[in-house]
């Protein structure tokens, strides 16, 4: 297992997921920008709990221009480290793409300590266990046979299946209850007890919120990351300290 530890009252800690960066939404992708060539080069450390982009449908499709992977580089290059986990939306991200972005593969879920604390990470769909049909369809992309067939077929007609299945994912949430579409709280409380930890940060649900709970007469906490749809959404750790902050787009 991948492990990595750090002091906050050295430098913070960041989390973020869910920006779902596109060409077609140019405030997002401006922010990210900035936010990499600005306070982010201040932490120790920056972790990307998936969905990255809105679509990625493997490396050798990924443009010439593309803007975040240099981003990310030069950032790792300034000395903070950058830790990259496939989302429901980039689980084709590949080491093509990390090897250029400078990043590290963050397997899911993910045991790091911060302060002496282990802290659990993961995207967080996989928690969602009352989504049957999404849990099924989950299981279908993340196989690895599933992965090369489709990486094998022309980049054409990758880009056609992903937008025919972002079209279906559309309509299918629009039928769902935001209770099925959350994550399971019995979920959450075994991935805790099979961890052996206290404390979970994810993304998925674009519901950013401090948890703060009751497991096993122990106290507990999730964290929920935000989306960058209509501001950014940043988790910063410093001194010891846990805080969501939002980042208005435009400035």
């Amino acid at each position: 297992m991948q492990t990595f530890s750090f002091n906050t009252n050295r430098a913070p800690v960041l989390f973020i997921a869910d920006l779902h960066l596109d060409p077609a939404r140019p405030d997002a992708m401006e922010a990210f920008l900035a936010f990499a060539d600005g306070s982010a080069r201040r932490a120790a450390a920056l972790f990307i709990l998936g969905d990255l982009f809105e679509a990625w449908i493997g490396d050798d499709a990924r443009p010439p221009d593309e803007p975040v992977g240099p981003a990310l580089r030069a950032l790792a290059a300034g000395g903070t480290m950058v830790f990259l986990m496939h989302g429901n939306r980039d689980f084709l991200l590949g080491d093509d793409f990390r090897d250029a972005a400078g990043a590290t593969r963050l397997e899911e879920p993910a045991i790091i300590h911060v302060d002496d604390e282990p802290v659990l990470l993961e995207h967080g769909d996989a928690l969602c266990i009352d989504d049957v049909a999404y849990q099924a369809f989950r299981a279908q992309v993340r196989d690895p046979a599933w992965q090369a067939g489709f990486l094998a077929l022309p980049i054409a007609e990758r880009l056609r299946q992903a937008q025919a299945a972002r079209t279906r994912s559309g309509e299918e949430m629009a039928g769902k209850t935001e209770a099925i579409m959350d994550v399971n709280p019995g979920a959450v409380g075994q991935r805790l007890r099979d961890w052996q930890v206290r404390r979970l940060i994810h993304g998925h649900t674009h519901r950013p919120a401090v948890h703060e709970f009751e497991l096993d007469g122990q106290p507990a906490t999730r964290i929920v990351l935000g989306d960058w749809f209509e501001q950014g959404s940043v988790l910063r750790v410093e001194h010891g300290r846990y805080a969501l902050e939002t980042l208005a787009f435009g400035r």
